[in-house]
């Protein structure tokens, strides 16, 4: 099976000619479309995220010989979260070839950070799977790029480093709450407020919930460190 124009031209942004170019389409098809004889990439986004997660992990031990388990940990969170797996899926627009049903196309499912995640686990796992390690080795590493080498030394994400500060002083975890959410259902916008058990309040708001509680969250530390 040859693949269409859109795949073949995608394929040479994304720098790999796959062997088996059923692999590549069942990783664009989203859950939304999939059916028995048409399978989705759910599966493949669970190896995904393992192969991602050891080429990471490998990168920012050489990257940094000398650095300890607890300094290279948020290093890697921040290298194969959700968010970065989206920027790299951005950048080679694989939202222009994902397979969707109606539903995910009329609310702007090419756009949303989650689903651009997903499914650019489950195009690392297609890569995997056609032409083994070395070749999605490769891969993941002319993707990622400078971001594995320019990453924060203390990488925590801000609602990690405000659990902790909190924890320090002997307070619960800070809460989330949705205060507005507005805009159409392709392209929603959520503020949000983060609470610590003092009452001390951050608000935030971007176009997914989990992008609000970090902006959220960077708000209140602002707020309770001054910084």
């Amino acid at each position: 099976m040859k693949p269409g124009r859109e795949l073949a031209a995608f394929q040479a942004r994304l720098g790999h000619d796959f062997a088996r170019p059923d692999v590549l389409l069942r990783a664009v098809t989203h859950s939304s479309l999939g059916t028995e004889t048409r399978p989705d990439n759910q599966r493949l986004e669970f190896l995904g995220d393992r192969v991602l997660g050891l080429v990471i992990a490998e990168a920012v031990m050489r990257n940094d010989e000398r650095a300890e388990e607890g300094q290279l940990a948020p290093r890697f969170n921040a290298l194969v979260r959700k968010e970065t797996c989206a920027e790299v899926a951005r950048e080679i627009d694989l939202g222009a070839v994902l397979k969707l049903g109606k539903s995910e196309q009329m609310t702007g499912g090419r756009r949303k950070m989650a689903l651009l995640g997903d499914a650019m686990e489950a195009l690392i796992a297609a890569v995997y799977l056609d032409g083994g390690l070395e070749v999605a080795r490769g891969v993941i590493l002319r993707l990622w790029g400078d971001r594995i080498s320019s990453v924060a030394p203390d990488a925590r994400d801000a609602k990690t480093t405000l659990q902790e500060w909190a924890q320090g002083r002997g307070m619960p975890p800070p809460t989330y709450e949705v205060v507005e959410r507005s805009g159409p259902d392709h392209a929603p916008v959520f503020r949000i407020v983060a609470r610590l058990g003092n009452g001390r309040e951050g608000r935030g708001e971007a176009t997914s919930k989990r992008a609000a509680e970090q902006a959220a969250a960077t708000a209140l530390l602002r707020e309770v460190t001054g910084e």
